[in-house]
């Protein structure tokens, strides 16, 4: 079964106020995510206070996601460069 990509709102915006080329660049990478059948193939689990959450690396960016496997979801939390996702 394929999961379905939601987005929170905090990653809608986050994602509105990015330059065009990032906006498609991410987009791109989030429905290649959707359409894997196992979307941890690839992520890399977040330790420490992220903790059950995963992240993907788009260029300089990092997309935080959760994934639901009882609903089939990858929820899309947050997403922002490098050097701020994690503060």
């Amino acid at each position: 079964m394929k999961y379905r990509l939601l987005y929170t709102e905090k990653a809608k915006k986050t994602l509105s106020k990015l330059d065009r080329y990032t906006q498609k660049l991410i987009t791109k990478y989030v429905r290649d995510i959707e359409s894997l059948e196992e979307p941890r193939y690839r992520g890399k689990a977040i330790t420490a206070n992220l903790r059950g959450y995963w992240r993907y690396r788009v260029g300089d960016y990092r997309v935080i996601c959760k994934i639901e496997d009882e609903e089939l979801i990858v929820l899309l939390i947050d997403l922002d460069h490098r050097k701020e996702i994690y503060k």
